[in-house]
Formats: structure tokens, sequence, C-alpha cells
């Protein structure tokens, strides 16, 4: 199997972007991160900037009319700027060169684009950059709850991985994405590599920001290098985190969601809860509904509707059809994240 897209890892470099991608470029971002580079990137060949507002298919295909020509795309930013930066190449077929400025998420090293249709997620297009540049004083200068969150999009490996299992062995696997043991091996390795780093991530140091970024360029390539077969790499515990944006109206930092949906997996399981609540807080991710900005009684009625969710959006099968989340597993998840981050105090 692949190991995934190109990908350079130093500094300085974007400011070495300009010297060699096809002009006029298009630079793909967001408005808090562009005062940032747009000195940079504001050379002879620059030919606009276009400030990433939706993620919603609809509205993204009516932009595309308004949008300067250009002869490449730079998408620069988390998974937001970088799933649109794909979305545009693919629609308007220039190439693409990626620079994730934070670990949040495997985005840059897939080939499609984490959309949003009606309100639930959508994977579409096809894109291949020519390079993820991964920039070390790039990444140490975002937010370190953003690049410590980033452990989240490996970690679900672990609930994922008991999803497919229980297909399995119920005899539910959807006909195209039968069990593979080599499979969930391979994805072992890098849940295993991340576990054994979780130090250097919390403090994003170089070997840190090697280590999770391997790991999503492996995490990011497979779901196409497999036959479009997220199974090894998603379940139940994403399956949360879309419910949890659907019902609340707003958008989390990845791993967030996905760490407490991770926690949610496990306890319906009854596997792995104690290591995935210590790997998350080790990494120094804030699971708790309040660091997102939602409350406890947000997240519980995404868990007790988790089941109902699933089945609407059409989603592969997992633990929530075949167990209902109900008094004492939510309980059980509130008090296992209490007991490892403490109570939410308003000045934390």
């Amino acid at each position: 199997m692949s190991e995934g897209f190109t990908t350079v890892y130093g500094r300085n470099l974007v400011g070495e972007l300009p010297n060699f991608v096809h002009r006029p470029y298009l630079v793909v971002t967001m408005a808090d991160l562009w005062p940032l580079f747009s000195e940079t990137l504001e050379g002879p060949g620059f030919g606009g900037v276009h400030l990433v507002q939706t993620l919603d298919v609809v509205e993204l295909d009516a932009t595309l009319a308004a949008l300067p020509t250009a002869s490449s795309v730079i998408g620069v930013g988390g998974g937001q700027a970088i799933d649109v930066a794909k979305f545009i190449a693919w629609r308007r077929r220039l190439p693409l060169f990626q620079v994730p400025t934070a670990m949040t998420v495997n985005a840059p090293f897939g080939h499609r684009s984490g959309l949003r249709r009606d309100g639930v997620v959508r994977y579409l297009g096809y894109a291949i950059p020519e390079a993820v540049y991964v920039d070390f004083d790039v990444i140490r200068s975002a937010p370190v709850g953003l690049n410590r969150a980033g452990v989240g999009d490996i970690l679900c490996y672990h609930t994922a991985h008991l999803d497919w299992r229980l297909t399995r062995d119920l005899g539910k696997e959807e006909r195209q994405w039968p069990y593979d043991e080599g499979l969930v091996g391979e994805a072992r390795q890098r849940l295993d590599a991340v576990v054994g780093a979780l130090d250097d991530i919390h403090d994003v140091n170089d070997h840190g920001i090697r280590t999770l970024m391997d790991a999503h360029r492996w995490g990011g390539q497979t779901f196409h290098a497999s036959g479009w077969n997220p199974r090894h790499i998603e379940g139940v515990e994403h399956f949360f985190f879309y419910n949890l944006e659907k019902r609340t109206g707003r958008h989390f930092i990845h791993g967030q969601p996905v760490g407490l949906g991770i926690v949610l997996g496990s306890v319906m399981h009854g596997v792995g809860a104690d290591e995935m609540v210590a790997a998350l807080a080790r990494a120094g991710v804030d699971i708790r509904p309040e660091a997102m900005g939602v409350t406890w009684e947000d997240a519980e009625a995404a868990m007790r509707t988790l089941g109902t969710f699933v089945r609407e959006a059409g989603l592969w099968h997992s633990i929530a059809d075949e167990r209902a989340v109900d008094d004492a597993i939510v309980a059980e998840v509130r008090a296992r994240v209490t007991a490892a981050y403490g109570p939410w105090l308003a000045a934390t």
C-alpha cells in the first residue's frame, strides 16, 4: 500500500511557494490566518485569495464562478481550508499545494473533501496535491490545543476496529467492506506509534509533529487505497461527532468531539475506555463538552439520539445499531471524563 502524498518537512516552506507554484495562484485560507501569510504570498504570482466561510456543497458551488482566474491552488490552514482547497482544485482541475497550519485532522492527506450536504458530512471530489508542506514552525505557532487534538483522528481507530469486528461477528458486514485483519493491523501500527509519542505530541516538538503527521499521512490515503473503505479508520466515535454538530449547529475542533465519541464508543463496547481516556488526557485534549462550547445536556442528547441519527444518515453498521445509549452509559461516560479532567470551572 502506498504511504501517501508527497510530504515535505522543514522550515520556511511557505516562503518558497511563490518561487515555484503555477502562476497566478489562488490562496484558500481562513480570515484569521490570512494576515499571518499575506505578506509572504502576495507577490508577483498572486492571483487572489478565497477566505473560507462555509463547507456546504451548494454554497461552495455558488462561489466558484466568482473566484479569480488561477493556474494553481494553495491551501493554507486546518481542515476547513484544506478541504475547500481540494474542492476548488477538483472543480477547476488545477494543481494543488497544501500547507497545513495545525495537526488537527488528516485532511491534507486525503483525496476527498469532507463537506456538508443538508447538515450531514459527505466526502466528495478527488484531488492529489503536488506536495504537502509541513513546516515545523508554522505548526508550532498554532494554538497548542489544535495540535494536540489531532490525536483524536488516530485514537479513533480503536473504536472503529471494535465496530468492524462486531459487524463481522454478527454477520452484518457490508458486501464491499469485508473485515480485513491486514488493514486493522496497519492502522494499529499507527495508533501504537501515536500512543508511544503522546508526550512529544503534547509538547508539539519536532518528533511529536513527525509522528502525528506521519500517522495522518497514512490515515488520509488509506480510505482510497483500500477501495474507499472507512471501516478501519472511522466508526461510532465520528457518528457521535456528526450528530453533535448537526444538533447544535456548531463547528468544533475535530479531535474534541471525536475524543468524547471514542470514550462513548469504548463504554458501549465495554473495551478500552480507561486507556482511551488516559491517552486523550495525557495528550492534553480536553473532551469536556464545556471546553467545546456546549453543555453536558447537548452532549447527552447527541448520545441518546445516536441510533436514530445513524439510521437516518445511512451510516455504516456500528455499536450504535446494536445498543441504545441509556442512562447507565451516559452516566459512565460523564463519570470517566470528570474523573480524568475534573469538573469544569469557568476560569479554566
